[in-house]
């Protein structure tokens, strides 16, 4: 019988929205989510989406929870509410009533700790951060390395100066309020009231506002004893697709086993950008996290997770074609392409975490999977935002190929990553960002769909072309939109065609 499962997104966009049902909706199971959420700073309306639980979870054989969708109305309104702890509390008590009504339902549920990013934007953030938000971030990271004896080279005094003090109250005050329901959600699984918890970190490092509640989370989770059943992690966007992936392994009655395939070991040891943890310890909670297990021979391995990550520190994906000459120098790319051939020789599945690079995939690396035609022979690709965006999104992928083989859907999704990851991300983003029209910007393109998704449209077709030969014939994009009307992400609609196009 088919199995549904209940998504609580974290917002709207794409990656939260529709990657699950794009990937894992067939014939075992339905995948259900709300048919609208909020809109970037808008939250979701909360009645509707409680009264969409209470219909929705009845019959349900699972559920993947945002619990800063269900407090808050999303992850933007989770960094600028104004919501009192009562309010807070009253929503969480959603969660044992659906319980009761089905208490069969396995329940995995996700809450961010609450970002700090190290710049001045109020694109996501209180409107102050526009003004004050480097000195936060800075002053958070002072306050931090102080209380763990660190000296610091900047005066925490010169930074206080250059704040006001009303708006640090109010973000500090929106922290302590986060950081108590992240408690709070610690209580629900203590009590049962929830099978599984991921407490992902958006944007993180080792020091700062952000770590500090990291430390205070980790320390309620000891003082629980619940070290073995909270998973405390960088990550965000992916959560969903690894919650998913975990879901469908406990309902086959498997723990699939990973090998991880570096392209150069010393990647195992980097810190990757806008994270606080080694990366082979990042790679574990992933694996953990989707309901897999690492594995040391990939003899015995059900699938592969190749990673493409640097030895040294991570940059940025759109200065790779004018720098970072290096990174083909000290990764053995070529060793790592005859490795990905000789295992799919003997049936086994590969999927690529591509996180040589921040926030776009690597085109010399996806350049070389098209020479070899190994870009479809891939059990997945991920190339996007951050290393552990990318990492979960591979995992999900291979998942999904274990159980379903590959399907067209599978298929379209395969392709969907190359154009975004690496054609919009890498390449095309920065391109089109450069020719905005007058009145138009990185943060405001005005619309959703109109001269900008057109031109971004355009540009992916060039680049599937130029970088994707082998497979550029058989793409046909169906939908190129900007949900945020901004740059930084694309609602990209992709079908791969199993024969060439007339």
């Amino acid at each position: 019988m088919k199995k549904k499962i209940v998504i609580v997104p974290l917002d709207e966009r794409p990656c939260n929205m529709f990657f699950p049902e794009r990937l894992f909706l067939n014939e075992d199971f339905n995948i259900v989510r709300p048919e609208t959420l909020g809109n970037k700073k808008l939250p979701a309306d909360l009645d509707k989406l409680a009264s969409f639980l209470r219909k929705e979870c009845k019959d349900a054989d699972g559920l993947i929870l945002s619990v800063d969708t269900l407090l808050y109305g999303g992850l933007i309104p989770s960094r600028i509410h104004h919501e009192t702890k009562e309010t807070l509390l009253s929503r969480m008590e959603l969660i044992r009533e659906i319980r009761k009504e089905n208490p069969n339902m396995l329940i995995y549920a996700f809450q961010v700790i609450m970002r700090c990013p190290n710049y001045s934007s109020n694109d996501e953030e209180p409107d102050y951060y526009e003004r004050y938000g480097k000195e936060i971030h800075d002053a958070g990271v002072v306050i931090h390395k102080s209380r763990l004896g660190i000296k610091s080279q900047v005066q925490l005094s010169k930074l206080m100066d250059k704040i006001d003090q009303k708006c640090l109250n109010d973000y500090i005050g929106r922290r302590e309020t986060n950081r108590f329901m992240n408690v709070e959600t610690l209580q629900y699984l203590r009590d049962g009231w929830i099978d599984a918890l991921v407490i992902p970190q958006d944007d993180s490092a080792a020091y700062g506002y952000a770590a500090m509640d990291q430390s205070s989370i980790r320390e309620k989770v000891r003082e629980y004893d619940m070290v073995d059943k909270v998973l405390v992690y960088p990550g965000a966007d992916e959560v969903e697709l690894t919650l998913v992936s975990r879901m469908i392994n406990v309902m086959h009655g498997k723990c699939p086993k990973v090998y991880v395939k570096y392209a150069v070991e010393k990647a195992r040891d980097i810190v990757p950008l806008y994270e606080g943890l080694p990366l082979a310890e990042t790679l574990k909670y992933h694996i953990l996290s989707a309901g897999c297990q690492q594995t040391e021979s990939y003899e015995q391995a059900d699938f592969i997770l190749a990673v493409t990550a640097p030895g040294e520190q991570m940059q940025e994906a759109a200065g790779q074609l004018i720098n970072y000459k290096k990174w083909y120098e000290q990764r053995n790319l070529p060793e790592m392409i005859e490795f990905l051939k000789e295992r799919i020789k003997e049936h086994k599945i590969v999927s690529i975490a591509d996180n040589a690079y921040a926030n776009g995939g690597d085109i010399m690396f996806i350049h070389l999977l098209d020479k070899n035609q190994l870009l479809m022979q891939v059990g997945g690709y991920a190339g996007w935002n951050t290393s552990a965006n990318t990492i979960g999104t591979a995992i999900a992928e291979a998942v999904d190929m274990l159980y379903n083989g590959k399907s067209k859907q599978h298929d379209n999704f395969l392709v969907e990553r190359y154009l975004e990851d690496g054609g919009y991300c890498s390449v095309v983003r920065g391109h089109v960002t450069e020719q905005l029209p007058s009145g138009m910007n990185y943060f405001d393109v005005k619309e959703t769909q109109g001269i900008v998704s057109d031109q971004v449209k355009q540009e992916l077709q060039t680049f599937a072309q130029k970088t994707l030969p082998s497979i550029a014939d058989r793409l046909i994009i169906t939908k190129a939109a900007m949900p945020w009307k901004r740059m930084f992400e694309v609602d990209l609609e992709v079908k791969y065609c199993h024969e060439k196009m007339v």
